[in-house]
């Protein structure tokens, strides 16, 4: 490596990942270099990817004690990782859990490298673990509250009854917002209560639509959306039956984004905490099901996932809020 003074680290991409540090002399400097030269040239990552792991490997290195003992015990990398951890020690706070375990994981990769190329003589990286990784609740709302959303948007203009219909939707059918803006006319049977979705990896499912849902969208069917439909040259040649469901005020398909604007401004006009998306109603529907004494497997159908796993997380939400009902309603609890 070329001499004089080594720049601080940047977030920003180098050309190349041998600018280790080189105030970090010796075996660990070394050894950093050639992970990162190995994730380069063998594992072809990227240079936003090479910049994260060069960052992570570099604050390691500049910790207490590590050029001295990094190869010597597996106390050296845990000590650090709990320290990052922990508030206090020079930190105002700790890392957020997941920074921490992609730290944790640039580390263990690091020693591994070592391990397999022969520069250390234990396998270090086998004797400490990832933080583990925190499960995320979805944010779900209360019977109550879906209702108060949904009543913020009616038929006091054409856009009202379109954005109450899909809304209702949502809330009916589990839809994710992409899958709902994505059907087309053709799609769903109002007579029959069903809704034909492609969701992700192409799979097909049939989802009902309740008897509410079915009224606001008939309505929305009938009344508002064939002048919609009239507006758009590409689909202004249907005679109803076809082209997309839900449409703009252009007359062309209705966007992800501009869904998601609408659902931002009905939960601000509902008084709703901030952080309500259209997923809240897919996570709400999906809850308030289980809620009701629903089977797991048919929720999962429902949902489209192709994992139980994925669906099993609402399990652990709705145990989470009957012990919160409990917790508030039970005199001894």
């Amino acid at each position: 490596m070329a001499g004089g003074a080594t720049k601080a680290p940047s977030d920003a991409p180098s050309d190349a990942p041998s600018d280790a540090p080189s105030e970090e002399p010796g075996r660990l400097a070394a050894a950093i270099e050639g992970f990162l030269m190995y994730l380069r040239v063998e594992r072809g990552l990227s240079q936003a990817t090479l910049s994260a792991y060069r960052a992570d490997l570099l604050d390691f290195a500049a910790s207490r004690g590590a050029s001295a003992s990094w190869d010597a015990t597996v106390e050296t990398p845990v000590n650090y990782l709990s320290m990052l951890g922990s508030p206090g020690r020079g930190r105002r706070t700790a890392l957020r859990p997941t920074t921490l375990r992609r730290r944790a994981a640039s580390l263990r990769g690091f020693y591994r490298f070592c391990f397999a190329e022969g520069i250390i003589g234990t396998d270090l990286a086998g004797r400490f673990d990832l933080p583990r990784q925190p499960r995320l609740l979805p944010e779900v709302l209360t019977v109550d509250e879906v209702d108060t959303l949904l009543r913020t948007r009616g038929a006091d203009s054409p856009s009202g009854i379109r954005d109450r219909a899909l809304l209702e939707l949502l809330y009916a059918s589990g839809l994710r917002i992409s899958e709902a803006v994505g059907l087309d006319r053709d799609d769903i049977d109002l007579d029959a209560g069903l809704v034909r979705v492609v969701g992700k990896g192409d799979r097909e499912r049939q989802v009902p639509v309740g008897e509410v849902a079915v009224t606001w969208l008939r309505r929305y069917v009938a009344e508002v959306r064939p002048d919609l439909l009239a507006l758009s040259h590409e689909h202004g040649g249907h005679d109803g039956h076809g082209g997309p469901l839900f449409l703009s005020v252009r007359g062309e398909r209705l966007d992800r984004r501009r869904a998601w604007e609408m659902m931002v401004a009905a939960a601000r006009t509902a008084g709703l905490k901030n952080g309500i998306s259209p997923h809240t109603l897919r996570h709400s529907f999906a809850t308030h099901l289980l809620e009701g004494g629903a089977d797991l497997r048919i929720v999962q159908e429902l949902l489209g996932h192709a994992s139980i796993s994925t669906t099993q997380l609402y399990t652990h939400l709705t145990g989470e809020r009957i012990k919160d009902v409990y917790a508030r309603a039970h005199p001894r609890a």
